[in-house]
Order: structure tokens, then C-alpha cells, then sequence
């Protein structure tokens, strides 16, 4: 927010990211100077911080932090999951979000009927919570702070939604309980009394239904009426006030309308009024177990841990716990909080977060996750991870972003919602007119034109249904992706749903996807031309890879350790430099070394002619050759051999089966790469490319008109999972890369791809499903009951089967989403 106001005046501070050094400053002071209106502009290096003086009526505050990206720096912004009060139907989406994007420093918003709740992406320095809560208070709304902790809000969730649940149905029982006699003195009269006392008995029932089980509707319609709008509560107001109030006159005034007072239309009122709030009980329920996917994540995690502190064990709160502190875990437990198990070993079950039954071995060193739970042995584990860092509260994140996220296809619904009731209302005061002017010119009334005009006025009301339309997609993506949860697939959000419908093509990276990722040495051969022996050779290139975390470098570490040789002294090493996509060079006991590939020796003009055969020969076995060279002499081979994934033929073939084209991209050299896809059966390779490569084979399969996903560990392939159209990250179970990729994979099986894909299909199925069924109700409901039908059939939908069919609208579309629960993923 603004930090200082004058009359014409306004002082700003923005923090900015990425500055390396004071020219960077200078290029900020220079570029937003320039801007008209702006005044004067200090840029803190130090601080990491730019103030701005600047004229608001010349320019708004908003450029700046555009202005500044573009020139390549950050100004941080935040993105807040806001609980909305007041929302009703699918128009209020429309008008929360139009509001809040008028703000200054919003970037993003979208607001979600069904989790009543507003995102919104802006920047801290230009607008704060207050800003968005006055805001929404001017359009009728009530904006509750962000709660950091997922378990607040559940628990402030659940406690809101037993309350609305528990007045719903006390006003559904006494609605249901006074519509049975309402309708059968309405169609039957009484035996004891005249047509006038019974009708006076029908206003004694049918008032409290009206204005105490009815009243949320008056309150909704005063409130829109106070900020200038119409909504759902409008139509239901509207359509029950007039046959109630109709009713009212023709019972205590009969003269003012000139009509018999035995036509009272009491039931009306009191029947819709009761098969509304059935709907919105019904709805509401189904709402909340669609949300049940959060619930089942929060209720993972165990309250208490057993701490051994100073010798001694004792139970704490897991709040309490801290960040190296030692937990004890016995069989049978959940497993508190991420750490690494220290003393003893046992087996986890890690399905409820990973979806993966078979049971996790687990040895000293080994990560645990928290909330999983521990089978058969008893340890001690060292607390690495606490709160909101624990892969439980990042999928939880995870899960609630995606649920209160919006798909593409949700737009054009939307904006027809923006508008439907205003036109609805339109349309039942013409078609009241209409009726009432000109019905007995077009087919025999049963009644008066007044009374029909009326009865169609009513029935058009309350047949229309924004709320289907604004339900259709946000219920389908909350159990979509909580579903995808429950088997380890993290989904983004309704937009990574529409886009992976859409797929036609796969690329798979090699190493760590495809296969194990934890290559072991297979061959050592020696040059021809060599004085060095194997075990001299291996304590050279180990020496050398100890300095890289390349999981080939770590095979060759792992073979000395294995060997029990002994490594060079770490003070005989130096001018290391790990070469992506080559391999490694350094100095070890004075001697040059380089360990790579074949591109490697090229590059260095090292001739290898004299193990070429040998190095055809392995590579054709799908092994990865080593080329070790000291002091520009080939000495010898290390290969290594990585074991293919469990089921990746079998996920290969699944996708092939889906119709979706495979493909595999590598740094491996070409002779291994294809020994690896023939025994996967994939046709399609491309090899030897350097990791920022592979992002540009993404970009050409993407600009010859293909919807690629790529698959890969979401670390290396960063910019390849970034630059496709669906980016699939393996997470190795605690480390689960999601800022590039919009699927992650908590699982490391890799089902879980076509499990996803098909999922997303599924998903946006049940979406245009919602979709198509909401926008065609109400376009033929809507003429029916205008009476379009009833000239040439006799066709007329009476108010009380209207009220029905409007709350079966709603109900349908959530009850359709939630069959979205029993997704079983295809077998072969």
C-alpha cells in the first residue's frame, strides 16, 4: 500500500528480486524515471528495495511493478486463498472477480462457487487484505482473512458448514411438515370451515415458511438491491413473494383484484420454498464430500510424537516439535514428520500419499515421510522437516490450490452466469405481460389471463438455474484432483486438466524415468596402450566423481568403495569442473583427467580410435561407456548399466494403447538409447542432446503442431517440463519438484502417467457433462414454462414442479461430479 499521500503526491516502496550489483539499480532508476508522472526513484542495493515518487493522476502505481520485469527483475507478489461469505449463485463469481480486478496490484483472480473461496495473485506493496475487504463490501460480499494453517480452516470449514447444514434442515422439516397440509386444504378445502376461513387457515401455515424459512432469500435479494445487483435469492424472492402476496389479497382484499378468494395460491409459495431449501440441503452435502479429499490428507497426521531428549523418551504435541529433534517410532505408528531414520530399519506405507501399496524398505539414511505409517520395525529418526515444508502440507497446498482453481472452459460460463438473472427477470415479466394481455387470443385459459400471466411469471423464476452453471466445473475439478491425491497424482489445476485432455504426444526422459536412475558399474576396461591396472584406473576416475552428484559419477564412487580401494587425498585435487552433457575434467596428484563421453574426447581433440571397437560393442549392449583419459592418453572404459523401471513397458504400451504417441529423449549416447527403447518398444528416440536441448525438441514437436507432455525427474528437465504443453514431474517421495511441472507424481511408478492422462480426460468428461446439461436445462426449461408449449400441446409447467426441477439442476450437476469418486484407472 502506499506508504506517504499528499494532495497530488505518493510515495511507494516495492522490493525487487534479482539484482546483482548497483548497475542494476541504475538501470531500474533510469527505466521507471522515464515513465511519465513519475517524479523521482531511489533504488536500495542494499536493501533490495526501489521507492518511487510519482504523480496517481498521471500514472497509475500498477506500471511500476510491470516495468520492472520487463528489464528482467522480480517484484514479489503473493497468491492467498481468501473465504468468501455471501456467495449464492454462479453471477456472484462474476461480480466478486470484476470487482477485485479493478484493484490496483491485483494480477490474478478467481473466485470458486464451490469452495467459497476467492484467489487472488497480487503484489503486497500496491494492496493488502483491508484493500480487498472494503472492496468487497461495497458489492455485498464478506471477505475472511487467509488462514495460514490448512487445519484452521478446515476446522473453521467444517464447523461453518454442520451450522448451515443443521439450519437448513430445521427450516427444510418445518417447511416439508406445513407443505402436506398446505397442498391438501389447498386442492381438498375443509369440511369444517368456508372457502374463506380455510383460506385465511393457509395464510396462518404458510407465513412462517415465507418469512422464517424463506427469509435467507429476502436477505440475499435486500443485500443485492443495497449494491445495485440481482441474483439466485432474487428469482426465489420474487417468484414465492408473488404468489404469497397474491394470495394475501385475494384472501383479506378479494375486491382491490375483482377475483373469487377461493384462488389462493398459498401451496405454491410454501411447496417451492421447501423443494428449494431440499436442493440447497442436498447440494450442500454433496459440496462438502466433495471437498473430502483435504479432510482424509489432514486427518493423516498423527497428534503426538515420542521424543528422547538427554536420555530420556516423552510424548509431545507435534507443534512442539523441532527442526533435529529425535522421534522414536514404533511398529504400528504413523510416522509424525519428514526426517531421516537414524538407528534401526523397518518397512513403511507410504499408499496414502504416494498410492503405492507395496510397502517401502527402509534403512539408516534412508528419508521417512510423515504420516506414513510404520509396519514391522521399531527407530530412531531425525526431524528434518516441520509445518508447512512437510510433503503432507505441500500436497494439502497442493490439492486446495488446484480445487479453487478454474479450467478455461469455465469462462464462457461464467460470463453467461454474469448476466442470466437480469435476463431472466426480463424474460417472466414479458412473458407475464404477454400472457395477461394477449393469452386468450392465442388458446383457451383454465383460468383468468391475470392468474395464468402470474402462474407463468412464477414458474419462469424459479425454473432458471445459475447455480448448475457455476457449479458444473469447480465440483468436478475439486473431486478430479482429489481423487488424483488419493492415488499420487498432484494436479495443478483446471487448466493442467483441460491441456492433458488434449495430449497427442509423450516424452519420456531416460534416466531416473524410464529407468532406476541408480546406474551400478558393469564393465572396466583397459586401453591396449595403458600402464595403469583396473584398480589404479577406478581410484583416479573415483577421486575425480567424488565432487559430483551425477548419479553415473556416484556409480563410480560407489565401485571403489565396493573394491575397498582408497581414494586420492582430497588435497591432490583441484581445478574440478563438471561438464553437462561431457562428463568431468580436474587435476588429480598432478595429473589432467577427463571422464566422459565419446563428445567429450572430440571436444578435447583426445583420440580414442584405439578402443572405438570396444566402445560400439557396449554401447550396443545399452550400456553407458566412461572414457578415461590422463594427460591426453586413453587409459581405459568404465561402463555402467541402469535397470529399467518396473511396469515401464507396461506404462508404454498403456499410452500406445490411449492412441498417444511415445517418445524418448536422452543425453545417452545414440547405441544405448536405442537398446533402451527397443526393449520398451519405443520407436521414436532422440539422443545425445545437452539438458537445456531437450527443451528445444519439446519446442519442435510443439511447433509442428503436437500437445506434448514431458516426463521427467522435475529437476534436470526443469525447462523441458516448463517449455511443454503438460509438464509430468517424478517426485522421489519427499522431494517433489512442482514449480515447473503442472502434474506431479508422487508415486514412483510410473502408471501413474497414463493414470493421470486418463484421469483428465475423465475429469473434463464429467465438465462438459455439467456444462451441457446446465446451459441445455435451462434453455429448454426456461420456454416451457413461458408457456411456449401450451398453444399447440396444453403444455404448462405449474410453479411447484419448476421449484423441482431447478433444485434437481443443482443437485445432479454434484451429484455427477462426485461419481468422478469411483474413477478406476484401465488395466491392460
Amino acid at each position: 500500500m502506499p506508504n506517504h499521500k499528499s494532495a497530488t503526491k505518493e510515495n511507494i516502496t516495492l522490493p525487487i528480486k534479482g539484482m546483482s550489483c548497483s548497475s542494476c539499480a541504475a538501470r531500474i532508476e533510469k527505466k521507471v524515471g522515464e515513465l511519465k508522472g513519475v517524479d523521482s526513484v531511489h533504488v536500495n542495493f542494499a536493501a533490495a528495495a526501489a521507492t518511487i515518487k510519482f504523480n496517481p493522476q498521471k500514472i497509475s502505481a500498477s506500471q511500476f511493478p510491470a516495468t520492472i520485469e520487463k528489464l528482467g527483475f522480480e517484484v514479489p507478489a503473493l497468491r492467498k486463498l481468501f473465504p468468501v461469505e455471501g456467495m449464492t449463485c454462479a453471477s456472484c463469481v462474476a461480480r466478486i472477480e470484476k470487482k477485485i480486478a479493478s484493484l490496483e496490484g491485483v494480477r490474478e483472480v478467481e473466485a470458486n462457487l464451490a469452495t467459497e473461496q476467492v484467489s487472488v495473485d497480487y503484489t503486497p506493496a500496491l494492496l493488502d487484505f483491508e484493500a480487498l475487504r472494503l472492496a468487497l463490501e461495497q458489492v455485498g460480499y464478506r471477505l475472511l482473512p487467509s488462514v495460514e494453517e490448512p487445519e484452521n480452516v478446515l476446522f473453521a470449514k467444517d464447523e461453518e458448514h454442520h451450522r448451515e447444514l443443521a439450519q437448513l434442515k430445521w427450516k427444510l422439516i418445518l417447511s416439508g411438515i406445513i407443505s402436506l397440509p398446505t397442498v391438501f386444504l389447498s386442492i381438498k378445502g375443509s369440511p369444517l370451515f368456508d372457502a374463506a376461513a380455510t383460506n385465511i387457515i393457509l395464510f396462518i401455515l404458510a407465513t412462517p415458511v415465507q418469512f422464517f424459512c424463506g427469509w435467507q432469500f429476502y436477505r440475499g435479494t435486500l443485500n443485492g438491491f443495497r449494491h445495485g445487483y440481482v441474483n439466485m435469492n432474487t428469482l426465489i424472492a420474487a417468484g414465492t413473494s408473488a404468489a404469497y402476496f397474491y394470495s394475501v389479497c385475494a384472501t383479506f382484499f378479494p375486491g382491490w383484484l375483482g377475483f373469487p378468494s377461493t384462488e389462493v395460491y398459498y401451496d405454491t409459495a410454501v411447496v417451492i420454498i421447501a423443494l428449494v431449501l431440499l436442493g440447497r440441503w442436498m447440494e450442500a452435502r454433496a459440496k462438502h464430500s466433495a471437498s473430502s479429499a483435504i479432510k482424509k490428507l489432514m486427518g493423516l497426521q498423527p497428534k503426538t510424537a515420542r521424543v528422547e531428549k538427554d536420555g530420556e523418551e516423552f510424548e509431545i504435541n507435534v507443534e512442539d516439535l523441532e527442526v533435529g529433534d529425535f522421534v522414536l517410532v514404533r511398529p504400528g505408528e504413523k510416522i509424525p514428520v519428514d526426517g531421516i531414520l537414524i538407528k534401526g530399519q523397518s518397512s513403511t506405507d507410504e499408499s496414502m500419499l504416494t498410492g503405492e501399496s507395496v510397502p517401502v524398505e527402509k534403512k539408516v539414511g534412508d528419508e521417512v515421510i510423515g504420516a506414513s505409517l510404520n509396519k514391522n520395525g521399531s527407530f530412531k529418526m531425525r526431524v528434518t522437516r516441520m509445518g508447512k515444508d512437510t510433503l503432507l502440507a505441500q500436497i494439502i497446498q497442493l490439492v486446495e490450490q488446484a480445487q479453487g482453481s478454474k479450467a478455461p472452459v469455465q469462462r464462457l460460463a461464467d460470463k453467461i452466469a454474469g448476466i442470466f438473472v437480469p435476463v431472466v427477470i426480463g424474460l417472466a415479466l414479458l412473458a407475464f405481460v404477454f400472457w395477461w394481455g394477449f393469452g386468450n387470443s392465442f388458446a383457451p385459459l383454465p383460468t383468468t389471463p391475470f392468474l395464468f400471466a402470474l402462474m407463468v411469471f412464477i414458474s419462469v423464476m424459479i425454473i432458471a438455474c445459475p447455480c448448475a452453471l457455476g457449479l458444473a466445473t469447480p465440483t468436478a475439478i475439486m473431486v478430479g484432483t482429489g481423487k488424483g491425491a488419493e492415488m499420487g497424482i498432484l494436479i495443478k489445476g483446471g487448466e493442467a486438466l483441460e491441456q492433458a485432455e488434449k495430449l497427442d504426444t509423450v516424452v519420456f526422459d531416460k534416466t531416473g524415468t524410464l529407468t532406476s536412475g541408480t546406474p551400478e558399474v558393469a564393465d572396466v576396461l583397459l586401453s591396449p596402450n595403458t600402464v595403469l591396472d583396473i584398480d589404479r584406473l577406478l581410484v583416479l576416475a573415483g577421486s575425480l566423481e567424488k565432487n559430483s552428484e551425477h548419479p553415473l559419477a556416484q556409480a563410480v564412487v560407489s565401485e571403489v568403495k565396493k573394491r575397498n580401494l582408497k581414494f586420492e587425498k582430497i588435497e591432490t585435487l583441484s581445478d574440478f569442473k563438471a561438464l553437462p552433457g561431457f562428463g568431468v575434467r580436474g587435476k588429480v596428484a598432478g595429473k589432467n583427467i577427463f571422464l566422459g563421453n565419446m563428445k567429450l574426447m572430440d571436444e578435447e581433440k583426445i583420440d580414442f580410435s584405439a578402443v572405438k571397437s570396444d566402445l560400439e560393442k557396449l554401447t550396443a549392449q545399452g550400456k553407458t561407456p566412461m572414457i578415461l583419459s590422463v594427460d591426453g592418453n586413453i587409459e581405459g572404459i568404465i561402463t555402467t548399466v541402469d535397470t529399467l523401471k518396473s511396469h515401464a513397458k507396461e506404462t508404454v504400451h498403456r499410452l500406445k494403447m490411449m492412441g498417444l504417441k511415445v517418445m524418448m529423449v536422452t543425453g545417452d549416447n545414440w547405441k544405448t538409447a536405442q537398446a533402451v527403447a527397443r526393449k520398451l518398444e519405443i520407436d521414436d528416440v532422440i539422443a545425445e542432446v545437452l539438458p537445456s536441448e531437450k527443451r528445444d525438441e519439446i519446442r519442435k514437436q510443439i511447433a509442428q503442431g503436437h500437445k506434448v507432455a514431458m516426463v521427467g525427474d522435475g529437476i534436470n528437465d526443469a525447462p523441458a517440463l516448463a517449455e511443454s504443453t503438460v509438464g509430468i514431474a517424478l517426485g522421489s517421495g519427499t522431494d517433489v519438484a512442482m514449480e515447473a511441472s503442472d502434474i506431479t507424481l508422487v508415486t514412483s511408478d510410473l502408471r501413474a502417467v497414463p493414470q493421470a492422462i486418463e484421469l483428465s480426460k475423465r475429469t473434463l468428461a464429467k465438465i462438459r457433462q455439467n456444462l451441457f446439461w446446465a446451459f441445455f436445462y435451462n434453455v429448454m426449461a426456461i420456454p416451457v414454462a413461458a408457456g411456449l408449449l401450451y398453444p399447440s400441446y396444453g403444455i404448462l409447467l405449474k410453479p411447484v414442479f419448476a421449484a423441482l426441477a431447478m433444485s434437481l439442476s443443482s443437485v445432479s450437476v454434484v451429484g455427477n461430479s462426485l461419481l468422478l469418486k469411483r474413477f478406476s484407472p484401465s488395466r491392460l
